[in-house]
C-alpha cells in the first residue's frame, strides 16, 4: 500500500464528504458528491448498472491528498433519469455537468469498465481541463465485444429476455476461483437493484459506442490515457507502457484488491502530474 506520511507537511486536510444534486444537459438529476481538496480533482465513473459506492475504498483514500467527486449516472444509483437512451455521450455529459457544477480547473477521470467509454466521452466535452483518463479493466483487455449489429442483438437478447438471472451469471463469471465469496456477494448483491431497461438500453448503447467511436477517440485521447487492468492468470503481457496488470484478479480490480488498484492509480496520477508540469 502506497506510504503517504511522508508527505504530511504538505497533505491537506480531509474534508467532510458533501453531496449535491445537477441537472444534466437532457434535466436528469445527477446525484454526485465531494471529500477532500487538493488538485488534482479525481473524479471516479462507475460501471454498468453499478453506482458511486463501488467507489468507497478509493474516495476514502484519494480524499487524504486531492479532491475527489463521485457521481451515479442518470438511471443508476441515487440518480434519477429523464432519457430513453442511455449512449456513453449522454453519460458523458452527467459526468461533465458535476465537473462543472464543481467548477474544478484539472481533472482526471477514473472509469471501470463502461465508465471508461463515459470518461472519454465527457473528456471531450471537458476539453483542455482533462489531464488524464484512467480506464479500468476496459480498453484492450481480452473480452471480445460483438462488432456486427447482428453479433450485439445477439448477445443482448438473453438480458432482455431475463435480465436479473443473466446478469448474475455473468457477474460470478468475471471473478477468479481465489476471490473472497463475501465480497464476490457484496458485489454481485448491489447490481439487483438496477434497472433493466437502463442495462438493456447501456449494453447496446457501450457495444455501438466501442465499434464506432472507439477507434478514433482512443487515438485522439493516446498521450493522457492510461489504464489498470485485470490479469487474472497473473501472466498476461502488457499491450503497451500505459498500461498497468493487477495479477490474481478478475474485472473488479478496485472493490476485490483495493490496496494493488490503489497503488497502481496513485502511480498514474503522478505520471499525469509530472507530465502536466
Amino acid at each position: 500500500m502506497l506510504v503517504l506520511a511522508g508527505c504530511a507537511s504538505t497533505t491537506p486536510p480531509v474534508e467532510q464528504q458533501t453531496t449535491g444534486v445537477v441537472e444534466s444537459a437532457d434535466g436528469s438529476p445527477i446525484v454526485y458528491g465531494t471529500q477532500g481538496q487538493g488538485e488534482p480533482t479525481i473524479v471516479f465513473v462507475h460501471c454498468w448498472t453499478c453506482n458511486h459506492t463501488f467507489w468507497n475504498a478509493q474516495i476514502e483514500y484519494f480524499s487524504e491528498r486531492y479532491k475527489v467527486v463521485w457521481l451515479d449516472l442518470a438511471g443508476h444509483g441515487e440518480s434519477g433519469s429523464r432519457r430513453q437512451h442511455y449512449t456513453m455521450r449522454a453519460f458523458g455529459g452527467d459526468v461533465a455537468a458535476v465537473v462543472d457544477q464543481v467548477g474544478v480547473r484539472k481533472v482526471i477521470l477514473v472509469g471501470h469498465s463502461m465508465g471508461g467509454p463515459v470518461a472519454v466521452e465527457a473528456a471531450k466535452q471537458l476539453g483542455d481541463r482533462v489531464i488524464g483518463i484512467v480506464g479500468v479493466d476496459t480498453f484492450q483487455t481480452s473480452f471480445e465485444y460483438p462488432a456486427s449489429q447482428e453479433e450485439v442483438d445477439a448477445f443482448v437478447k438473453p438480458f432482455a429476455d431475463d435480465f436479473r438471472n443473466t446478469s448474475d451469471k455473468m457477474l460470478r463469471s468475471m471473478f477468479t476461483a481465489e476471490a473472497d465469496p463475501v465480497v464476490v456477494e457484496a458485489i454481485v448483491s448491489k447490481f439487483s437493484a438496477a434497472d433493466p431497461e437502463v442495462g438493456v438500453s447501456a449494453m447496446r448503447e457501450l457495444f455501438n459506442w466501442n465499434t464506432r467511436q472507439a477507434p478514433v477517440d482512443l487515438q485522439h485521447f493516446s498521450d493522457i490515457l492510461y489504464n489498470i487492468n485485470a490479469a487474472p492468470a497473473s501472466k498476461e503481457q502488457l499491450p503497451n507502457p500505459h498500461i498497468v496488470m493487477v495479477p490474481g484478479v478478475g474485472h473488479f480490480i478496485a472493490q476485490v484488491k483495493p490496496d494493488a488498484f490503489n497503488q497502481a492509480l496513485a502511480g498514474i496520477i503522478d505520471k499525469l502530474i509530472e507530465a502536466g508540469d
